[in-house]
């Protein structure tokens, strides 16, 4: 089955990492890329987006669509990347996400 991991950064996250010194920062990036070698034969796609201020969200249903700079909603929370995996079932996904060491958050979603 295939799952998509969406890391969810909070704001709490985020000025935590940029708290942190040089070594520290080293260290933290360090983890995130051991973990994607730890898991790279059930990852079959993955990225990291740019910051949520560089969205522009697309509003339909209603009329013209609506084109609006920034997020789809305002939050202190926001999606910060993902990684479709392959894996036997939901129990192997979230073996997976329990082991993420960077953002606080990991939502999990069948991918078809």
């Amino acid at each position: 089955m295939k799952y998509v991991l969406m890391f969810i950064e909070t704001e709490q996250f985020a000025a935590q990492l940029e708290a942190m010194d040089e070594l520290e920062q080293q260290a933290a990036y360090a983890a995130v890329a051991q973990w994607f070698a730890d898991h790279a034969g059930k990852i079959t796609h993955h990225t990291h987006l740019a910051p949520v201020h560089t969205a522009t969200t697309v509003r339909l249903g209603q009329g013209e669509p609506v084109i609006t700079d920034g997020p789809f909603v305002e939050g202190k929370e926001v999606v910060s990347g993902f990684a479709e995996v392959e894996v036997a079932d939901l129990d192997e996904a979230l073996k997976i996400a329990r082991s993420w060491p960077a953002c606080p958050i990991v939502e999990i979603r069948p991918a078809s």
